[in-house]
């Protein structure tokens, strides 16, 4: 298929790599015109060519009020956002400091947060409808996983917050759902194995959680996100969309 997105606009956080970069590109393919935004300008440069002409690229950091207006002031209603900044912090409660809970809640939920409220009432204005797609994750109030302790409290706020978001616009044609992905390979995943000392058994460890055996592929994170975007699933909203190799079964 070809032009899901045709005649959108969609604006995307974390687009710099990983999961965020894929997104930005699949809803660039299917006819989608994006902005791509990050605190990375330097790392948003490639996607200027991979958008084929379709991409834009912005400074932008989540947890900056003053940025998240600007930038709503300036691309007025979008048709798509797609929440992906994100941090994995590594341990228990037992070693999550005071500074550790506030920079991941401020990243992963408040930034959220954020960005749909500066976004939502041009939305609302347009009167045209909008998909908002916040990216959660299968470690949140999904499952649990061994040190993951703030982060899993984080992305079960992500969940908490679509949720909430979901049932007090659904008459006014804003849909919002959560992506929650499993093991996907990223760049932030490799920096967190090459965190437990880069060896093959630290791999294997993130692999052997999987029960389909493998990770999974930002592809296939922004697969999903394109149908979110995308009118097919415009009967969707509210929901937990797992993509995560089997993990929570």
């Amino acid at each position: 298929m070809a032009d899901r997105l045709k005649n959108k606009t969609a604006v995307v956080t974390a687009a710099a790599q990983g999961i965020g970069r894929a997104c930005a590109v699949a809803f660039a393919a299917e006819g989608a015109t994006v902005l791509a935004t990050d605190i990375d300008l330097g790392k948003l440069e490639s996607l200027k060519t991979a958008g084929k002409g379709k991409i834009t690229i912005r400074r932008l950091d989540v947890t900056n009020k003053d940025e998240i207006d600007a930038l709503a002031e300036e691309v007025g209603a979008v048709d798509v956002l797609l929440n992906c900044a994100g941090f994995v912090h590594h341990g228990t409660i037992l070693d999550c400091s005071e500074a550790d809970w506030d920079f991941t809640l401020e990243l992963n939920l408040r930034g959220t947060y954020r960005m749909i409220r500066a976004l939502l009432p041009a939305m609302l204005k347009s009167g045209k409808g909008a998909s908002i797609i916040n990216m959660s994750s299968s470690v949140s109030s999904l499952k649990a996983a061994p040190n993951r302790f703030v982060y899993a409290t984080s992305k079960a706020g992500v969940i908490g917050l679509t949720k909430a978001v979901a049932i007090d616009f659904i008459g006014q044609g804003i849909r919002c759902n959560a992506i929650c992905p499993g093991t996907v390979a990223t760049p932030s995943l490799d920096e967190r194995i090459a965190a437990q000392g880069g060896t093959a058994a630290a791999r294997q460890a993130f692999v052997a959680r999987q029960p389909l055996g493998r990770l999974g592929t930002a592809e296939e994170i922004a697969a999903l996100a394109v149908y979110l975007a995308s009118d097919e699933s415009s009967f969707t909203t509210g929901a937990t969309h797992l993509i995560d190799g089997g993990f929570t079964l």
